[in-house]
């Protein structure tokens, strides 16, 4: 794999740790992972950040929400409900807080991140039904954020943008509420694992076939290798008509490559306008793991204008 890596990110991807995630050292890897973020946080001063707690879906009495705001707001902005990564099973919103803020900024909308629960301790359709209602409450208290309710997106990367595709799913089944766009960046969207590009990355740095299976087995629980719901793994959606105009991007070395390649045909096809990249030499989460790195700049740079397009139509 090594040799196939983008140049811009060759020296940094050398020296990254193998980093093995298995039911063992889940705990450990979120505990890390965590510690870092809280001991790092990234506060913009351009932005508010303010956490709350909202009405959670039947079983789950609430859900945190981390909103951020630009202090300069004006009323009815846009707003971005974003969903963080990490398999289904790590991560937390905070770790996104960068991102988040950059969006609120250049964007110039207001971000609802979901801190929706994990698994195996929750499996589906708990993290799906977390953000759903985070997105039904942001649409109902859309005049009190300063909303406008008529553009609201739903974005996330990973595990999030699995989420994104199958709260979008969510929505257009339950007849709302109304997504204007949705930004499902490099998603985890098929628990088959059955594409060729699923089965070639087993470097223990980043994203593999093992950890894959893992983070599967984890949020489908006794569904696993049965028959799974299109809610929880949105590539298995019979049809993707009426789905939100899209934007995605994913990179040709991430085990999601296939998967993304075929949703973003399927979503073509039903006549969604879609908007797709795919960046050679990138595995999965680069512009996340390596953010300096040219191609990494490049990427976000991309798709944080999608956002800021999609919100000006």
């Amino acid at each position: 794999m090594e040799e196939k890596v983008h140049p811009d990110l060759k020296a940094m991807f050398s020296v990254l740790p193998a980093a093995p995630l298995t039911p063992e050292t889940l705990e450990m890897v979120r505990s890390t992972l965590n510690e870092m973020t809280l001991a790092n946080p990234k506060q913009h001063d351009a932005v508010s950040t303010i956490d709350r707690f909202i009405p959670g879906p039947p079983g789950n009495p609430e859900v945190r929400v981390r909103i951020y705001e630009p202090v300069s707001k004006h009323e009815k902005m846009p707003g971005l409900l974003w969903i963080h990564g990490g398999g289904y099973i790590i991560g937390i919103p905070e770790m996104d807080d960068a991102l988040c803020q950059r969006f609120a900024l250049e964007a110039e909308c207001i971000v609802v991140s979901v801190d929706y629960r994990l698994a195996p301790e929750t499996p589906f359709p708990g993290p799906v039904e977390d953000c759903y209602a985070a997105l039904k409450w942001f649409a109902e208290h859309a005049d009190e954020l300063g909303v406008d309710a008529s553009r609201i997106a739903v974005a996330g990367a990973s595990a999030g943008g699995g989420l994104t595709a199958a709260v979008s799913l969510l929505a257009r089944e339950r007849k709302g509420p109304d997504i204007s766009f949705q930004m499902p960046l490099y998603p985890m969207i098929d628990d088959r694992i059955i594409t060729k590009s699923s089965h070639e990355i087993s470097d223990e740095r980043v994203w593999n076939k093992e950890k894959n299976i893992h983070g599967w087995s984890a949020y489908l629980g006794s569904s696993y290798g049965g028959q799974v719901s299109p809610f929880a793994a949105p590539a298995r959606a019979e049809s993707l008509e009426d789905l939100p105009p899209t934007y995605t991007c994913v990179g040709d070395l991430d085990p999601f490559r296939d998967e993304t390649l075929e949703y973003v045909t399927k979503l073509a096809q039903a006549g969604v306008p879609t908007e797709f990249h795919l960046y050679p030499g990138c595995f999965h989460g680069f512009d996340m793991l390596v953010p300096d790195a040219g191609i990494s700049q490049h990427a976000a740079a991309q798709y944080v204008d999608a956002v800021k397009r999609a919100f000006q139509k």
